[in-house]
């Protein structure tokens, strides 16, 4: 890959759940590469191991066999050059907004004027500034996602696994966070592996698409989103965003008819 830093190589991964009878097999053999500052998204059916693929990339999960390069070194174990956003909202209950932000830097030991500033920043990026000194069980879920972003973007990570962050939330406030994200993205230019079952976000979010096979999950397509950025929700209305989708459908209900 041209530019190694930030880069995500994904090299015949494999992974085998169970023992003897009961031994499943989850993914079989994934390659692709995420170059760096790129918006990759995941796309599959249910149970097709996409989130197996992102825990492992994180350094929570062992593969089976194969390997994953992060910013060309190899991944055996969780490490700040990658920051992990997950579907529930794994916030620190007994922290403030502003203690979760600065959760990473604080292990960091920087200098507290140093954490202040980043964490002022990334409070104003996402929109949540007059909200510092308040606890998550004061939140909503769409308030408490963008406080897990902003606490992963802190940590200043060259990689940024995603795990369908927005599955939980209702479709208005699933829209204003695709926009906060790309917005937060167009002035970080993390690169970013994203999982998600949304079709639409896929597009709207990313420079390509990555579509998984049923279990066990194999790279079926790897589709390139040429939609000129910078993007809002409107470009799905778009001939060049249908056509994109009804390609993925097409490749993803091949799958769930031969799964049943």
């Amino acid at each position: 890959m041209d530019d190694v830093k930030g880069s995500l190589s994904i090299q015949n991964v494999t992974l085998i759940y169970g023992k003897g009878e009961k031994q499943v097999l989850a993914l079989d053999g994934i390659s692709f590469d995420v170059r760096s500052n790129e918006f990759t998204v995941i796309v599959g059916p249910s149970g097709c191991g996409k989130s197996s693929l992102l825990y492992i990339a994180a350094g929570l999960t062992d593969a089976s066999s194969g390997s994953i390069l992060a910013s060309g070194r190899p991944v055996d174990e969780p490490g700040a050059d990658r920051g992990m956003v997950f579907q529930s909202y794994t916030l620190f209950p007994w922290l403030t907004v502003r203690k979760n932000v600065e959760y990473g830097l604080r292990r960091k030991t920087m200098p507290q004027a140093e954490r202040e500033k980043i964490v002022d920043y990334y409070l104003t990026e996402i929109g949540l500034s007059g909200f510092a000194d308040h606890y998550p069980k004061q939140l909503s879920g769409g308030m408490m996602q963008r406080v897990a972003i902003a606490r992963a973007l802190a940590n200043d990570p060259d990689i940024l696994l995603m795990d369908e962050p927005f599955g939980a939330l209702d479709s208005q406030t699933r829209h204003s966070m695709q926009k906060l994200l790309l917005r937060v993205w167009e002035h970080s230019h993390k690169t970013v592996a994203f999982v998600t079952h949304d079709i639409d976000e896929a597009i709207l979010l990313g420079d390509r698409v990555i579509v998984m096979t049923a279990r066990p999950g194999k790279v079926k397509a790897d589709i390139r989103i040429d939609i000129p950025r910078p993007r809002t929700p409107d470009v799905e209305l778009e001939s060049e965003f249908i056509a994109l989708k009804r390609r993925i459908l097409n490749e993803l209900r091949d799958e769930i008819d031969e799964d049943h």
